[in-house]
Formats: structure tokens, C-alpha cells, sequence
């Protein structure tokens, strides 16, 4: 039902060539508590709409001698979209209303036509048009409620992956503090992974679980007998097969995670070769995922350039050759390409970080004790 008040909000364009229509109709609708302007033709109605701005219906002549009715029709849904046009015509062919319909009017009057079908066809094309905008606003509304809510979330998940990542942190330093010999090794070879995977232009979602699988790679080996992991000596054949097992062993401990269930492959995958003689699988090229391909040389570099029992640390130069060398073998020959492209300063940069992390967590620890 219409108030007073809503009625009055209403603006209504009447538009014949005819003086005495418009005059007809223009007092019917303001008996009726509309709002009337007048227009001549579909030029002048256009011109009115132009500097008027949106009418909340249009009401028009079909047959006018400039711009006819089905002009007017076009032109103005063309520009405003929102506003109901109701064609009014003295033709009496069903064709012809049909087609100003198909056209995008709202409704027809064929003239004559009394006060009261003029007045019910009016208020149903404003009825119309306001369920129209009702539902419009409600969508617009529901999609920013949606918006927000979807933030929220994405803002929930993120906190929620950012406190594994702290836990799955936590695990990684256990691992490297277990095996003594390699402190600091499971951050050093997420940080040239990732320096990697950039390089490769990967997106940022993939290179987080490529990261997470690389920190992660040895998790397995705390199944593995510290009698085995910490044994100075070179270990039997049996005992290889068991270290062997840690790839495996970590993928099992992964897998059922949600959110590692990717890295888990990785891990899985870690000491795979390119040419399939690697372990457990002998995977072969790209069936090695490439979060494993891109690590394998993540480790291979650390490894080289780490301190070891047996040797001193050699210098970058020196892995970059031995990694160039075993292109197409061990390693990936387009992931090998990418890395030799770096410049060498990336990774002792990203090592002396990484080192100087480790010394302020240390005196951190001793600082609470």
C-alpha cells in the first residue's frame, strides 16, 4: 500500500504530442498524489531525463512524430535502466504492445482508458520497480555481508596457520636439536628453497607449502634410533635402510594433517633424484614434485657448505659447480638453470641470518634460565 507521503516522492514523465492527453493524464496522476512533468516528444523527454535526472516512471505515447515511443524505450533503458516505462497507444493490435515489451517496457495502455486502469497500472510498474531496488539493495547487502564474513574467516584461518606454523617451528628446532650435527639446517634450506621458488615466479600460496615441506623434510627421522641418527661411525647396510625409512616416516606423520597434505609429499619426496636412482620410490623427473626437486638442491648447497666431522665447510663457488655438475642427474636441469642465475650473495646473506637467529634465540633461552 502507497502513503501519502511515498506517493508524493514519485515522479512521473508523461509524454504525447498530443496537449490535451498530456494535460488529461497529468491531472489524473496529481489527483492521485503524483508528481507530473511534461513532455512533447521523445526528444524533449530525453532532454527533461538529461536535466531532470531519473524519473521513477515514464509514461509514453507509441505513435509521436519525432522520436517515437519505441525510440524513447530504447534510448532511455539504455541509461536508465532502473526506470519502468508503460507504452500508451491508440493502435489496437496486440503485435504492436508485444513488441514494446520485448523492447523493455514494463506494461501498456490502450487508449481510452479509464482513470482507474491508469492508476492501477502506474502503481503496479512502481511496485515493481521498488521490489526491484528492495531486492537489489538486499543482494548488495548480503554480498558485503558475505565479504565480511569471508574476511573474518580468511582473518581466522590465518591466525590458525600462523599458530601451526609457530608449532610446526617449534618441532623443526627439536629435530635439529636431536640431531646435533645440523642445527640451524632445517631453516637455512626452507630460506634457499623459497629464494628459489621466487626466482621461479611461483605464487605465494605455493611457495608456503613448498616451505613448509622443506622445513619439514627430516621430521620423520624422529622415528629413526638415536642410536642410528647420532652414530659417529659409518652405519652397516641395515642400518642405511632404516635411516632410509625417515622419508616415509615422515610422510605418514604429515599426510593426515589438512593443511601438510601437500608438503607431506614433498617430504615423502625429498631424496628422490631426477634420473629415478634416488629413494623410496625412484621417482623419475617431473614425477617428483617440484617443491622436492627445488629443495633437493636447497640441501645439497647447505650440505657443501656446512661444517661437517669429516670436512670444513666449502665455499658457495664450490657447491655451485658440484649442483651445475649433477644437472639432469641428481638435480632438476631447469630448476639448476634458475639457481646458477643467482647471484651467489643471496645465499651467504640468507645463511648469516639464519645463523644470527639461532644466536639470539640461544641467548634468549639462557636469558631465561
Amino acid at each position: 500500500m502507497y502513503n501519502t507521503r511515498e506517493m508524493a516522492e514519485e515522479r512521473i514523465l508523461v509524454v504525447d504530442d498530443e496537449d490535451a492527453i498530456r494535460e488529461i493524464v497529468s491531472s489524473m496522476l496529481n489527483a492521485a498524489g503524483y508528481r507530473c512533468t511534461q513532455a512533447c516528444s521523445g526528444v524533449e523527454a530525453l532532454a527533461v531525463l538529461e536535466s531532470q535526472g531519473e524519473f521513477e516512471l515514464v509514461l509514453s505515447d507509441l505513435m509521436m512524430a519525432e522520436l517515437d515511443g519505441i525510440g524513447l524505450l530504447e534510448r532511455a533503458k539504455e541509461k536508465y535502466p532502473d526506470v519502468p516505462v508503460v507504452m500508451v497507444t491508440a493502435v489496437h493490435d496486440i503485435s504492436v504492445a508485444l513488441a514494446a515489451i520485448r523492447n523493455g517496457a514494463y506494461d501498456y495502455l490502450l487508449k481510452p482508458f479509464e482513470r482507474e486502469q491508469l492508476i492501477a497500472t502506474v502503481r503496479r510498474a512502481l511496485e515493481n520497480r521498488r521490489l526491484k531496488l528492495e531486492n537489489r539493495a538486499y543482494q548488495s547487502n548480503l554480498e558485503s555481508l558475505v565479504t565480511a564474513r569471508t574476511e573474518q574467516l580468511r582473518q581466522a584461518m590465518g591466525d590458525l596457520e600462523r599458530s601451526y606454523d609457530i608449532t610446526l617451528e617449534a618441532l623443526g628446532d627439536a629435530l635439529d636439536l636431536k640431531d646435533a650435527e645440523t642445527e640451524g639446517h632445517s631453516k637455512r634450506v626452507t630460506a634457499f628453497t623459497i629464494a628459489m621458488a621466487r626466482a621461479m615466479g611461483l605464487p605465494q600460496d605455493r611457495i608456503k607449502v613448498i616451505a613448509r615441506g622443506a622445513f619439514l623434510h627430516d621430521i620423520g627421522k624422529m622415528a629413526i634410533p638415536d642410536a642410528i641418527l647420532r652414530k659417529p661411525g659409518k652405519l652397516t647396510p641395515e642400518e642405511v635402510l632404516i635411516m632410509q625409512e625417515h622419508a616415509y616416516r615422515g610422510y605418514q606423520m604429515l599426510r593426515k594433517i589438512p593443511f601438510l597434505a601437500e608438503a607431506a609429499e614433498i617430504v615423502y619426496s625429498h631424496q628422490e633424484k631426477y634420473d629415478g636412482t634416488g629413494y623410496p620410490r625412484q621417482l623419475k623427473g617431473s614425477e617428483i614434485p617440484l617443491g622436492a626437486r627445488i629443495f633437493s638442491i636447497a640441501d645439497t648447497l647447505d650440505a657443501i657448505t656446512s661444517d661437517r666431522p669429516y670436512r670444513a665447510a666449502q665455499p658457495f663457488s664450490a657447491a655451485r659447480e658440484e649442483i651445475k655438475k649433477w644437472g639432469g642427474r641428481q638435480f632438476d636441469p631447469e630448476v639448476v638453470k634458475v639457481f646458477v642465475a643467482m647471484p651467489e650473495t643471496i645465499w651467504d646473506d640468507l645463511r648469516k641470518e639464519i645463523n644470527s637467529q639461532i644466536i639470539r634465540f640461544a641467548y634468549a633461552q639462557k636469558a631465561t634460565v
